[in-house]
């Protein structure tokens, strides 16, 4: 049994390991020896991009952030249309009444950025969570799929993943798609 560690590896790290494990599970360091383990390899953003439920994450997201952009738009509207008036207006207004259209304008901008970096925080974090939630019924399948074919270890081969080569056929992304899609229809 593995225990999963709280810190997170990626590239090289993760490179390393694998070797380790692979060392570890069957005990051929160099040696030429053939690897006995039973391995797969999984494409997480293909299980996104050709499930049911991931097609569904995805529209939800694009949803969630068109309405915050929509947001931000109106918001631009309303600053280029107070540009545009002082500017049409300058020529009438006294010295006072200058400083006092440019020091509303400057607050509402700063307003403007401030919502603008919120929105985008709001954005971040839904997909992290949305996407966390994902990755764990993509965990849950996958753990499904590979003690039924009987592999000892399933692999990213997604980009930024630790598989630098692996034999086609090895993925099990497409058991893995079929399964997701009964399970989460």
């Amino acid at each position: 049994m593995v225990n999963r560690c709280a810190c997170s590896v990626t590239g090289w790290g993760q490179a390393a390991i694998l070797a380790v494990f692979l060392v570890s599970v069957t005990g051929c360091a160099g040696t030429g020896g053939k690897v006995e383990g039973k391995v797969g390899v999984l494409d997480p953003a293909r299980i996104l991009s050709d499930t049911t439920a991931g097609k569904k994450v995805k529209d939800n997201l694009a949803a969630f952030s068109k309405n915050r952009q929509i947001l931000i738009e109106l918001d631009e509207k309303e600053l280029r249309r107070m540009e545009e008036d002082f500017v049409k207006q300058s020529s009438v207004l006294s010295p006072a009444a200058k400083r006092e259209r440019e020091e509303l304008f400057r607050r509402r901008m700063q307003e403007y950025q401030q919502k603008v970096g919120e929105l985008n925080r709001e954005v971040q974090e839904k997909q992290k969570d949305v996407m966390d939630g994902f990755r764990e019924k993509i965990e849950q399948i996958t753990g499904k799929v590979a003690k039924r074919l009987g592999l000892q270890v399933v692999l990213d081969k997604g980009k930024g993943g630790p598989t630098f080569y692996h034999d086609e056929t090895l993925d099990i992304s497409s058991q893995v798609i079929e399964e997701f899609n009964r399970e989460y229809p």
